[in-house]
């Protein structure tokens, strides 16, 4: 309507782009339970058939005459008058403000909703420019704008709990700040860099100290080893939370299928719901945030020290190490890998 206005010929077919439309509007509406605005969908118009009421048609010449006078508020209030008729999505002030990208927003809308944190989004979205500006006014860009996400929310559960900013930084925010991602724009001050990552001095990553993840053997599922050829050993070394969750899941049908008509782990599941239903009386150690755990370092019985890593567990996409706070001995460990626990679930008791 605009370019039709402004006298600007479009090289496009329009007729062909209303069918595009249509069909696009189909998809969204078959994606209703996705969708964070399916009670909103936009007024359906085709601009070579449908007129538009006068009051609206002249909210598009008041735009037009507020950009060629250079009037920025007479110009937005026409526009999104504009956008209400066709039932655009209002401006989203906490995106302006946190400065972020409406995909970002949408991710963490979509990663708070799974881990049932929805009450954690207003702060963690005021939070982002705090953290993007201590780790160095790092771009908004995958996967750096997934960092600074995911810590803006770690944080705000931090003041939720009472806890100092930063209690729980992921390992990939650890990475960043330390600089193993490289240079940011704005050198991040050593004094921060100190207490994230114990030492004040930039460290980019050094490639020498790579090592190549570990192929275990999986005892539930007939001493199988995780990765079986050199396909699946290199999807453990590019993706590796990835490989670890759709290998599990491989060898499991795969034992499955040569057990069908066996129980499988029967008597660990009966074991673990035995020890489930028993009485927790030793400290214990609880899960900052929801999310799936990787890998568990601990069983029964072990001696830990202080510093000590417990577990890591995956929270918005990033990687947590879970750490002794003391040295304590394992009574009982409630997580394997692939589980998915809530906010402040017990993970291992101590004795």
């Amino acid at each position: 309507m605009f370019a039709q206005k402004l006298g600007i010929e479009l090289e496009a077919n329009m007729e062909a782009v209303g069918e595009i439309r249509k069909h696009l509007l189909g998809a969204r509406q078959s994606l209703k339970a996705f969708d964070l605005n399916h009670d909103k969908m936009p007024r359906e118009f085709d601009p070579l058939k449908d007129k538009l009421p006068a009051d609206i048609d002249a909210l598009f010449d008041r735009a037009i005459a507020a950009a060629k006078a250079l009037d920025e508020d007479t110009l937005l209030a026409a526009c999104h008058a504009i956008e209400e008729y066709f039932g655009f999505p209002k401006p989203n002030e906490i995106v302006k403000d946190a400065e972020v990208p409406g995909g970002m927003y949408s991710n963490m809308v979509a990663q708070l909703k799974a881990l049932g944190s929805e009450d954690l989004l207003e702060d963690a979205m005021k939070l982002i420019p705090m953290v993007r500006r201590d780790a160095g006014l790092v771009p908004l860009v995958t996967p750096t704008s997934q960092i600074v996400g995911s810590q803006a929310v770690s944080v705000a559960l931090d003041r939720k709990k009472g806890n100092p900013d930063y209690s729980n930084p992921s390992n990939q925010f650890i990475s960043l700040v330390k600089g193993e991602y490289g240079h940011t724009p704005v050198p991040v001050d050593p004094a921060f860099r100190e207490k994230i990552t114990g030492s004040p001095i930039e460290k980019p990553y050094d490639v020498s100290s790579y090592k190549k993840p570990a192929n275990p053997t999986l005892p539930e599922y007939g001493d199988a080893p995780l990765a079986s050829n050199r396909e699946e050993e290199l999807l453990m070394e590019l993706l590796p939370n990835v490989a670890n969750t759709f290998l599990r899941k491989r060898r499991a049908e795969e034992y499955n299928a040569r057990k069908a008509e066996e129980a499988p782990v029967a008597a660990a599941a009966a074991e673990e719901s035995k020890a489930a239903e028993e009485p927790i009386t030793g400290p214990t150690l609880k899960a900052p945030m929801g999310g799936r755990i990787i890998s568990v370092s601990v069983a029964p019985g072990d001696k830990v020290k202080k510093g000590q890593v417990l577990l890591v567990y995956e929270a918005m996409k990033m990687e947590n190490d879970v750490t002794a706070e003391s040295e304590q001995t394992v009574k009982r460990v409630f997580v394997r890998p692939d589980d998915v626990v809530g906010t402040d679930a017990v993970l291992i008791e101590f004795e």
